[in-house]
């Protein structure tokens, strides 16, 4: 299939056609059901999230139709383990790459996500998408009971913080000694955290920089997160350890965060990988 091309409607007679993309490492499977009834459920996704058996990622983006005055289209995300998640920065950037792909004339973009409408925008060879704003709300995390999500009462004192999905932050000396595959787990699965978190373990490198690594809930390590990125600026500033503007080197490249005006912004790299058709 020419990457181009628009995947036509979807078909388990024929096949499941795709797009593999990643920002900074974090991979994805685009599959655009717009236009015609879309097929993806939960059983399509762990066979084609399994990196041996099938095609392999940390999210499936799927691209739907939407209703909404002003929106170009709906994306609904789901994670490797086949559950839904209500945010995915990187993914969003990634579809927007292909919308401006697909319309070279457009100035911007909004995009209707379980996280509400988000704007994208393209500066110079940057993709630049609008996550919102962070949500500190116990309830809106959300926290199991009312707690200080700027101090939570875990060993190593963690915040909490919303980008549409729950974030867990861990501020540590070294992120690349962090316990990412012990911690991350055992944290995504406290029942503290109700809808299960995001963990995140960051370091400040040097003036508005920070290391992070990442537990993706229903994933596991990956090389980045946009969210997780969001949500550890967001937590490095209330700390006092950088500025609204800040770089995050994750284990797959580069990612950067400006928080103007209560709104997130996120851009880093884009890449599409090949694309094909997945015969379950």
């Amino acid at each position: 299939m020419n990457q181009n091309t628009r995947p036509a409607a979807l078909s388990r007679s024929s096949g499941v056609p795709f797009i593999k993309m990643h920002g900074a490492g974090n991979d994805f499977v685009v599959i655009d059901s717009r236009g015609c009834v879309h097929d993806v459920q939960r059983e399509l996704v762990v066979l084609m999230g399994d990196r041996r058996r099938g095609v392999g990622f940390d999210q499936l983006a799927e691209l739907l139709d939407s209703d909404a005055t002003g929106v170009d289209l709906r994306l609904r995300f789901w994670n490797a383990d086949g559950s839904l998640a209500e945010a995915c920065g990187n993914a969003t950037r990634c579809v927007a790459s292909l919308l401006f792909e697909e319309d070279a004339s457009r100035a911007g973009l909004k995009i209707q996500t379980p996280r509400g409408i988000l704007s994208a925008e393209r500066r110079e060879d940057q993709i630049w998408v609008d996550m919102g704003a962070p949500l500190f709300g116990w309830e809106e995390i959300p926290l199991a009971r009312p707690l200080d999500a700027r101090a939570l009462p875990i060993a190593g004192q963690p915040d909490a913080v919303s980008i549409g999905n729950p974030h867990c932050v861990f501020f540590v000396e070294d992120a690349d000694c962090a316990r990412v595959e012990e911690l991350g787990p055992l944290m995504e699965n406290d029942g503290l955290f109700p809808a299960r978190t995001n963990v995140e373990f960051v370091s400040l490198v040097s003036e508005n920089v920070l290391r992070m690594r990442v537990w993706e809930r229903g994933t596991g390590v990956t090389l980045a997160c946009g969210s997780g990125a969001c949500a550890a600026a967001v937590c490095a500033y209330h700390r006092g350890l950088t500025d609204h503007r800040t770089k995050l080197l994750v284990d797959g490249g580069e990612l950067e965060v400006d928080w103007c005006h209560d709104s997130l912004w996120l851009t880093g790299p884009v890449c599409k990988v090949f694309s094909g058709m997945f015969l379950p």
